[in-house]
């Protein structure tokens, strides 16, 4: 069975965890580390022959358009992270619109293809704020990725679809949420993220395993440039949960990444739920 692979393209100092650590206003002055992990990336799913969708931030095309048309000419689907990595829930309706239709737009002129497909920054789309799927319809988006069926502190819709879902009815986005397990009554995280980072990679292989064969389903799979980056400027004075939850395993990641995609067969997220669209 083919799973889904995507990436969400944003640079270390853009994680939400740093929000507090970071200032925005200081992006623009801070060396950027990623044309060069997403050039690594595009290297290693070119050796395996797979394709994948990269969810980009607006911020990052617009300093770097050689990337995103880099991203396309590698057959990869192009596809929005919003423009400035601001959390779906802590936006007005009026800002969140604004951002979506500022990144897709921005997404479209650079690369000269259509962008269909979102994701929320650290999924912030839950059951809280549905309504900004709307949005994202209205904004001439045809699915979202920005629900994430767990309990987790920063995030997270636990009783939400396991699986492609439409929450704001038949005429609404399709909602493809990261991948889980469900065990002893409750879901678990599959699909990467830090998760893949702190478990042995068997885990994972494990656990994609099982909603292919058992639950019969393509799986859902997520992770970051900069979590090949071992070498990324560290940040001090931050606290220990997310400095471990950051740096964990960032020395692994590429060979973690490597046996995933020699151990399953991979597809663009429009390809497999949409069609060639």
């Amino acid at each position: 069975m083919r799973n889904a692979l995507s990436i969400d393209v944003e640079d270390y100092f853009q994680v939400s965890a740093f929000a507090g650590h970071i200032r925005r206003a200081d992006w623009a002055t801070l060396p950027c580390r990623v044309e060069r992990n997403v050039d690594l990336i595009l290297g290693l799913l070119a050796q395996q022959r797979t394709h994948a969708t990269f969810f980009t931030l607006g911020w990052i095309a617009e300093r770097y358009p050689t990337l995103v048309r880099r991203i396309v000419a590698g057959g990869h689907e192009l596809a929005s992270h919003g423009y400035a990595h601001l959390r779906a829930n802590e936006q007005t309706p009026a800002q969140f619109l604004d951002d979506i239709q500022r990144s897709k737009q921005l997404l479209e002129q650079l690369s000269g293809t259509a962008v269909l497909g979102y994701r929320a920054p650290s999924f912030s789309i839950g059951a809280a704020n549905l309504a900004a799927l709307d949005s994202l319809y209205a904004a001439g988006y045809r699915y979202s990725s920005s629900i994430y069926p767990i309990r987790h502190d920063h995030y997270g819709m636990p009783d939400g679809a396991r699986f492609a879902w439409r929450p704001r009815g038949e005429y609404g986005v399709l909602e493809l949420p990261i991948s889980t397990i469900r065990l002893f009554g409750r879901n678990w995280p599959a699909g990467g993220g830090g998760y893949f980072r702190l478990l042995p990679y068997a885990a994972s292989r494990w656990a994609l395993r099982r909603i292919n064969s058992v639950d019969g389903q393509a799986g859902i799979f997520y992770f970051h440039p900069w979590e090949l980056d071992p070498g990324q400027p560290r940040q001090h004075g931050i606290a220990f949960k997310t400095r471990f939850r950051h740096y964990l395993n960032l020395h692994r990641m590429e060979g973690r990444i490597v046996h995933l995609l020699r151990d399953f067969q991979w597809g663009r997220i429009d390809h497999l739920f949409l069609g060639n669209a």
